[in-house]
């Protein structure tokens, strides 16, 4: 059986580091290729997260990470 709560904080974790870089205008004003970097990063990250999602994750919250609807899914898993 998966560890839901391990798996759950790993992507809230993922999800909000990824709408935090994006969200942080004032770093891509100072430092674009640093920002786009830091990006890629968390980017990478999640999708490595999504993309080994155990078989039995909640159908809603699949759909929300495969369809990149990460503000959908943060709510969904702060509800969690």
């Amino acid at each position: 059986m998966t560890d839901l709560s391990a798996l759950h904080k790993s992507l809230h974790a993922a999800v909000k580091a990824r709408l935090d870089i994006v969200a942080d205008h004032a770093f891509r004003d100072r430092d674009a290729a640093a920002h786009l970097e830091a990006l890629k990063s968390a980017a990478a990250q999640l999708d490595t997260l999504v993309a080994n999602l155990p078989p039995d994750t909640d159908p809603t919250l699949r759909h929300y990470l495969e369809r990149q609807s990460y503000t959908k899914a943060l709510a969904w898993l702060e509800e969690a």
